[in-house]
């Protein structure tokens, strides 16, 4: 359900994370096994990397862009919580640019927005209890050095579901610095965020507690 905006409108839900960006579907990536998708994601997030030139890393973001097409996921689901990621590619573009650079620049802002969009992709096809499963069963090898694969996938949820936690917070806070006309104090910003934070390691450390988690 959407919450009211200003004036009564309705606002835009909160951003649920990359483990909220799931959405159901019978595509051929849909029924593609984890471990397949994730190894694909792998290999393919290489081969961006390794490749040279602004026509390979078109080739890559037409790829990932086919992928998408091809999974049938709604473009705004696939993109949602990708902005920062915008900004950012085209601050590292503009800088390269800036610099002399511009081939280079271009090539990494494309690399690192077909990288993301690839990671959207792959959990917008795969439900959450699957994809962490997969991560706790690559994690088995751990074991003989001690570390239970359990608490690898408990990590890495915990981590994924702490994004959106992370996201919602900064806005609430620079709400209210912009509330109480800081929204030029970085002040303002980073220490109610991170006090508000470190809140909530605290209260998640004592629920894991809690549970018996951690313990011997």
């Amino acid at each position: 359900m959407r919450r009211a905006g200003r004036g009564g409108r309705p606002g835009r839900a909160p951003w649920a994370g990359p483990l909220g960006l799931y959405h159901p579907g019978s595509s051929v990536l849909h029924r593609a096994p984890v471990g397949a998708k994730l190894f694909a994601l792998a290999v393919g997030g290489l081969a961006v990397v390794l490749a040279r030139g602004v026509p390979g890393a078109l080739v890559g973001l037409a790829l990932v862009v086919g992928a998408a097409l091809l999974a049938r996921v709604p473009w705004h689901r696939a993109t949602r919580g990708l902005m920062p990621v915008v900004l950012t590619a085209v601050a590292l573009g503009a800088y390269q640019t800036w610099v002399g650079e511009a081939a280079r620049g271009a090539e990494a802002a494309l690399d690192l927005l077909t990288l993301v969009l690839a990671g959207s992709i792959v959990t917008a096809t795969t439900r959450a209890d699957d994809l962490l499963g997969a991560v706790t069963r690559a994690a088995r090898p751990l074991r003989h050095v001690g570390l239970p694969p359990e608490t690898v996938g408990l990590a890495v949820g915990l981590f994924l579901r702490s994004v959106p936690v992370l996201a919602h917070t900064l806005a609430e806070t620079r709400d209210a610095a912009r509330a109480r006309g800081l929204e030029r104090d970085p002040r303002a910003l980073v220490v109610p965020a991170a006090v508000r934070m470190v809140g909530h390691a605290r209260t998640t450390g004592d629920a894991l507690a809690a549970r018996g988690l951690g313990d011997d």
